[in-house]
């Protein structure tokens, strides 16, 4: 790297991380979270990603991130100079590091800001600057992660943060739903506690202290089920709700609704992930388009954030033939698009002149 970069400090080694607070969340500390990380004076993003990192338990929810994330991981990527492949920086492209940069990338528009510091050596290297530290608004990494002093970034080479200032990220949106849906699962596992298992009811004469007793007995031996006493001449009733819901179907329901809401946040739609009992082809294709547009604006925005100047700086710092040179990714695979193009691009040949250059940017064919 170059000679400012290797004399810089390791921020890392600055700051002073705490635990994430495990402690337990509902809206109202969402609320809360979303209130001091908005705050004018002394915005603090703090407890709002602390509560973030808790609802990534959600298997639902890191599961459609995995998809997002996935979508672009398993794209191909090349970098090209002048339209021709620079076969020298494959290497960097398959190694780890490079995975990690493209994954905090289109990570931050889950999160709204991330940041990476590159040391210094003779390959990539790198550290990710733990997301609490980041001030957007001050332009500084503090050594506490409710501070209001640190390292200024601006002028550092091997600082690379990304986000906007006022960007929250989509796990803001995620957060309630995820929320609800625990106290939900809460109250469906309480129902099945309470109704999985059918009531004894036993009755007994109220001056027969004997029988009492012996009922007891045999209860108690019998096992853990909800069993009631009560003396023969009291009238007794159950009001359980079973009728209006027999089989926790209002809970099945509810939490279905909060995963739908969580996919569409995410993906942009929901019939890429569950199955609905109206589904046909026609509504999940038009379902998986609507995720192609999603996947694409992702690929668009990490290609666009790879090919920053600081970026492609960094890069060329650790010796990576850049110069005028970006990063592409391979062209979309989805090939019902692709047959219809082609029906359109064969009769449009036949009346006008194609380039051959169309042709291989179209249908992500190498041009060597």
């Amino acid at each position: 790297m170059n000679k400012n970069q290797q004399q810089a400090p390791i921020i890392i080694n600055e700051l002073n991380v705490r635990s994430i607070d495990r402690s337990r969340k509902d809206i109202a500390s969402w609320r809360a979270a979303l209130v001091a990380a908005e705050a004018i004076s002394f915005p603090n993003r703090s407890r709002l990603y602390d509560l973030y990192e808790d609802i990534l338990l959600d298997g639902h929810l890191s599961g459609v991130i995995a998809k997002k994330v996935n979508a672009v991981l398993n794209k191909g990527i090349r970098f090209e100079s002048d339209g021709h492949h620079v076969a020298a920086m494959d290497e960097l492209i398959r190694s780890l590091e490079f995975r990690t940069v493209v994954r905090t990338v289109i990570e931050t528009l889950l999160w709204g800001i991330s940041g990476i510091e590159f040391m210094p050596g003779a390959k990539l290297a790198l550290n990710l600057i733990p997301r609490k530290h980041i001030k957007p608004e001050k332009g500084i990494i503090s050594f506490e992660q409710s501070g209001e002093t640190g390292i200024a970034w601006a002028g550092r080479n091997n600082i690379w943060i990304m986000g906007d200032q006022k960007d929250l990220g989509l796990l803001l949106k995620c957060a309630p739903y995820c929320l609800y849906k625990r106290g939900g699962l809460a109250d469906w596992a309480q129902f099945i506690e309470l109704f999985g298992q059918p009531v004894r009811v036993m009755k007994y004469d109220s001056y027969d202290d004997q029988t009492r007793a012996e009922l007891r007995r045999i209860l108690d031996e019998a096992g853990s089920s909800l069993a009631m006493m009560i003396p023969r001449q009291a009238d007794f009733e159950i009001k359980d709700g079973k009728q209006a819901n027999s089989d926790g179907g209002l809970q099945n329901s509810f939490i279905k609704a909060l995963n739908e809401e969580i996919s569409v946040t995410v993906l942009g739609n929901t019939e890429t992930t569950n199955s609905s009992r109206s589904a046909g082809y026609a509504q999940s294709r038009i379902h998986q388009e609507q995720q192609y547009e999603i996947t694409r604006a992702d690929i668009a925005y990490t290609a666009a954030m790879l090919n920053e100047p600081q970026f492609l700086a960094i890069l060329r710092s650790y010796g990576y033939p850049v110069e005028g040179g970006n990063f592409v990714f391979a062209k979309g695979t989805d090939v019902d698009h692709l047959e219809k193009r082609m029906a359109i691009d064969k009769q449009l040949s036949e009346v006008i002149s194609i380039p051959q250059s169309y042709w291989y940017d179209t249908y992500g064919i190498p041009a060597e």
